[in-house]
Parts: structure tokens; C-alpha cells; sequence
């Protein structure tokens, strides 16, 4: 009897609690606590992990299944009939929030057009059957709404001559419109950013929530240095054109080296062409040869050979040559010299 009081007093402890004897361990995964702007939209990330079974009063495993999804603005267990904003199981939701999850581990939630009503701490509860697996995870998350707070401008990056900035502010300000202002006058972009800015675009800037002068922010000095782009802009252009100098140069040179050897190799076989004897003489059957005398010393010689009718006799020595005539010119003497310098002789051999 006291072990049965026991577990009626645990039950009702742990339903209090809410979560039952079977759903130790069960866990909601909340984001960190939200600050948004008045007006603006949140979505709030959640996961949940419920039980696959519990065991019932005869010690037997009972599948669990998930009937109700519920959301509740500060309770601590949303059970039974807390007001709720969200409800699986009712079809008079607030239509501001809208569940995104499903009934399987996914809890969340999105907010649009926050007031100043939903500051509150937000809390998801699962109910199943059979009702041990039902928990409320009353860590919750905590939703902080704000109105005119001023906006801030930071720059956001800057490179190659260009710039961006970026409307910020403490609190998330998603879905709400942002009007840009460039030295008191109105610019066209109504998004949180202005990207690409050049040198044209410096100046003093301010930002703000549309239609909410609270939110002015202050005015931000950009100013924008023109970027260099003598270097970097015609280098794809001298890369290419160095390379066909220096692919030409390369070209140019090789025909030259190659002229340059066959010029050579036909000079020098011109020179070995030169420097073979040649043979100016006349030869006869008894191998009289005549050496070509120095251009110097000798204009021109004949010689003219007859040969005998008759046969000399046995062991006399007869001479051919019937004359010769040989012209010498000598060195250093004008040209009326040379002609007195011819010598006639004649030479007949007799027996």
C-alpha cells in the first residue's frame, strides 16, 4: 500500500512538473532569447525529441503517439486550457503566428507584425497518447519587442574601389522597409544594404525604418578612393602581347641563325672548290709537263713540238721542240715595257 502511494505521489509531482514518469530525458531545443523591432517578423528555429514508447501500469512497452502541438505565452506547462497562440488542435489561431513545424520533432515558429503584446516567454508543450509521453519544456524562449530604436550604418566591405553599407540595428528588424538618404537627399534603394559603391557615390549617409523618423540613424561619412586600374586593367591585355614579342623575337632569330649557317657552309665549300689544283697544261704521250709560271713574271708561253719524219738512228738523242716562244713580264714596268720584253728564240735540233 505505501509503494502504491509512492507512485500516485510521483505521478502528481511529475505532472505538475509536466512531463510524466516515462518522459525523462525529453527535450525542447529553443533559440536564444529574441529582440525584434515593432512591426517586424521572427521566425523562432525549434526541434523537439519525443519518446517511441513508455511503459503502462502493467509494465507492458505502449507505442506513443503525438495528438496536440501547443505554444502558450507565459505558463509555465501550457496544459489543458491555458490560452494558447498556437494550437494544433484549434482553428481560431492567431493567424500573426504560424506553426512551421509538424507533430514528429520540428516546433517551429514564425511571428509577423510583432506588438508590444508579444513580449512574453514562449513555451511548446507535446500531449500524446497515452498521456505519459506529454511533457512542456518551461525553459521557453523569450521574445523582447522594441520600438524607435535609431538604426545604425556600418560599412560592410571595401575593395577594389568599392564600398557597401549595411542598415543595422540591436534588434532584428526582418520584413520591416529602410529608406537610404545620400547628403539630405532621398535615394531610390529602400533595402538594408547599398552594395558597389565607387568615388561617384561618397558622401554622408543616413538610413531608417520607413515611416518612422525615430529611427533615423546618424549620418556616416563614405568616402570612397577611385581604384587604381592602369595596371590591372590592361593586364590581360600586355600578357598576351608580350608573349607574341617574345614569340616572334624567337622566330626571327631562329631564321637568322639558320641563314647564317647555309650562307657559311656554301662560302666554305666555294673556298675547298677554289683551293683544288688545276691543270693548265697540256699533256703528251711522253709526259711533258708544263708548269703555269708566276702571273707576275710570265704573260704567256707556247710551246709548239714537230716531230721528224724520219727515224733517228738507234741511241741518238733528238730534240722535239721545233721553237718555243715564252713572254716574261717583269714586275714595277709600265705597259710600253712589257711589249719590247718579248724574246723570240728558236731551238732546232738536228741530228
Amino acid at each position: 500500500m505505501a509503494a502504491r502511494d509512492r507512485n500516485i505521489l510521483l505521478g502528481f509531482m511529475v505532472l505538475l512538473a509536466g512531463v510524466s514518469p516515462g518522459a525523462l530525458g525529453q527535450r525542447v531545443n529553443y533559440p536564444g532569447p529574441v529582440c525584434a523591432v515593432k512591426g517586424s517578423k521572427v521566425t523562432l528555429p525549434c526541434t523537439f525529441s519525443p519518446l517511441k514508447s513508455v511503459q503502462d501500469e502493467d509494465g507492458r512497452e505502449v507505442l506513443i503517439e503525438i495528438q496536440r502541438v501547443v505554444w502558450c505565452q507565459n505558463h509555465e506547462i501550457c496544459q489543458g486550457s491555458t490560452p494558447s497562440v498556437y494550437d494544433s488542435e484549434s482553428e481560431r489561431n492567431n493567424p500573426r503566428y504560424r506553426y512551421l513545424g509538424d507533430k514528429e520533432g520540428n516546433c517551429s515558429l514564425q511571428i509577423s507584425g510583432l506588438q508590444e503584446e508579444d513580449n512574453a516567454t514562449l513555451r511548446f508543450r507535446v500531449e500524446t497518447n497515452p498521456s505519459r509521453g506529454s511533457f512542456t519544456d518551461r525553459r521557453g524562449v523569450r521574445i523582447t519587442v522594441r520600438d524607435g530604436i535609431p538604426m545604425q550604418i556600418k560599412n560592410s566591405s571595401e575593395s577594389d574601389g568599392a564600398a557597401s553599407l549595411l542598415c543595422t540595428a540591436r534588434c532584428t528588424f526582418h520584413q520591416l522597409e529602410v529608406t537610404w538618404s545620400r547628403d539630405g537627399r532621398a535615394l531610390p534603394q529602400s533595402g538594408p544594404a547599398l552594395i558597389a559603391l565607387t568615388a561617384k557615390d561618397s558622401g554622408n549617409y543616413t538610413c531608417a525604418l520607413k515611416n518612422d523618423a525615430r529611427t533615423k540613424s546618424l549620418p556616416f561619412r563614405l568616402h570612397v578612393e577611385a581604384a587604381d586600374k592602369d595596371g590591372r586593367d590592361l593586364l590581360p591585355i600586355i600578357v598576351p602581347v608580350v608573349c607574341g614579342v617574345l614569340l616572334a623575337v624567337f622566330l626571327l632569330l631562329f631564321f637568322i641563325i639558320r641563314r647564317c649557317l647555309t650562307t657559311r657552309r656554301a662560302a666554305a665549300g666555294a673556298v675547298e672548290e677554289e683551293q683544288q689544283p688545276k691543270d693548265v697544261s697540256r699533256q703528251r704521250p711522253d709526259d711533258v709537263h708544263f708548269l703555269p709560271p708566276a702571273e707576275d713574271e710570265v704573260s704567256y708561253a707556247a710551246v709548239q713540238f714537230q716531230s721528224r719524219d724520219v727515224r733517228p738512228p738507234v741511241g741518238s738523242a733528238v730534240e722535239d721542240a721545233s721553237y718555243a716562244s715564252v713572254q716574261f713580264r717583269p714586275k714595277n714596268q709600265s705597259r710600253a715595257a712589257e711589249e719590247d720584253a718579248t724574246i723570240y728564240s728558236s731551238v732546232a735540233g738536228r741530228r
